[in-house]
């Protein structure tokens, strides 16, 4: 792939291989944690090995010169036109995003030519947009000969997408894609961002599959943002009745039933009552996740996603369908949506001599139902953004 995304830059952008450089960050699935990223609770996430690949040289004219491998538009970027974001850039605006961040916080930004290539299935909620926002920011930093704390970068990347492209994610994404780490998942403190890394020994016998439910979800237009009012309700009513807690993960379960009825609004009790649950489920499943216990967390999983149908209310009837239809195949531990919801993917985890039954199971349900088919991913758990090395006879190869 190296070989043939360098054939496609020196078209874009003519001139020395050896000035060219290469980078990669990977996407993401949380496994388990769902929506406690921005109420101050524990997730636990893993980059996996598909993302976007950014390659960049040096431009000796002026701006930012973008160029996606999928799109036929190519934008040129100046330093006197970043601001505001123009929606007709299309996806340049996540880069460029990432480009007026960098520079309003006075860290320098060369000029380049940017090609971007992505592997990751464009709505599945797997955090395109954070794969996207970190390799630019890592690769333009890089470029400048700067080597900033991961956390930091992160920060850099989510501050693109949450003012200059408008959506109000969390750092979840973000911290995942930079902190990554083969064949482990992150268990991320999202109050002090502390990460602990936990291994997870799959050995030969379980495989991670995502499953594609081909209905995008838009965080711009989805009920994400209801959900973090609905939050932010919940934690103003807590206050304002002197409950000494910052966050809504800080509600020990014990105290569940006593903050359910200060609330007094059925609505906020379901999510509330999901984020303390989730909490739970999240700190158990990392334990024994480092275990290779993947009966107990199946079962997680499953009463995971329940919460999420029931209590906070973002699956929908594709995510229902599969992952209901995980349960029924024997050799799956267990199954839940992954990410914000209203469409995306799920994940499940699946014994490898089951995986085509799996399949063809999961295929069958979701068609039968929907009219077409879901598509699927077998994973691996991977390394967060960093440089790719041509070797000399790739960049032999490619030189005209």
């Amino acid at each position: 792939m190296v070989k043939q995304l360098l054939e496609e830059f020196l078209l874009f952008s003519p001139g020395p291989v050896d000035e060219v450089r290469i980078f990669f960050a990977p996407g993401r699935v949380n496994l388990m944690g769902e929506h406690l990223d921005y109420n101050g609770g524990f997730v636990l996430p893993a980059a996996i090995n598909v993302g976007t690949w950014c390659l960049v040289r040096p431009r000796k004219s002026p701006g930012w010169r973008i160029k996606s491998r999928t799109e036929s538009l190519e934008i040129i970027g100046l330093s006197s036109d970043i601001l505001p974001p123009k929606p007709e850039r299309g996806f340049a605006n996540y880069p460029l995003g990432v480009v007026a961040m960098l520079r309003q916080a006075d860290i320098p930004v060369p000029d380049a030519d940017c090609y971007f290539a992505g592997t990751i299935p464009q709505g599945a909620g797997l955090s395109s947009s954070a794969s996207l926002e970190v390799v630019t920011a890592y690769a333009l930093t890089h470029l400048a000969g700067l080597s900033l704390d991961r956390t930091v970068l992160a920060k850099l990347a989510q501050q693109a997408e949450n003012d200059y492209v408008g959506v109000p994610c969390g750092l979840m994404d973000q911290l995942t894609v930079t902190l990554g780490k083969e064949q482990h998942a992150l268990l991320l403190n999202m109050q002090d961002l502390t990460c602990r890394p936990v291994p997870v020994p799959m050995q030969a016998d379980w495989a991670l599959v995502i499953v594609d439910s081909r209905k995008p979800h838009q965080l711009i237009v989805s009920p994400y943002r209801k959900r973090r009012e609905e939050c932010a309700a919940a934690l103003a009513l807590l206050h304002q009745q002197q409950w000494p807690i910052r966050y809504l993960a800080d509600i020990r379960p014990d105290d569940l039933p006593r903050a359910l009825a200060a609330l007094g609004d059925p609505v906020l009790e379901r999510r509330v009552r999901h984020i303390v649950h989730e909490q739970e489920r999240t700190i158990h499943a990392s334990e024994v996740l480092a275990q290779g216990d993947f009966t107990t967390f199946g079962r997680l999983m499953n009463a995971s996603h329940e919460s999420l149908r029931l209590d906070y209310e973002v699956t929908g009837p594709e995510l229902d369908v599969l992952a209901m239809a995980a349960w029924s195949v024997p050799g799956c531990a267990g199954s839940r949506m992954t990410g914000a919801g209203f469409g995306g993917s799920t994940i499940a985890w699946v014994s490898r001599h089951a995986i085509d039954q799996f399949i063809a199971e999961v295929q069958a349900q979701y068609e039968s139902r929907f009219g077409y088919a879901p598509a699927f991913l077998v994973a691996s758990l991977a390394d967060g953004v960093h440089e790719v090395f041509m070797t000399p006879e790739e960049a032999k190869s490619c030189e005209y």
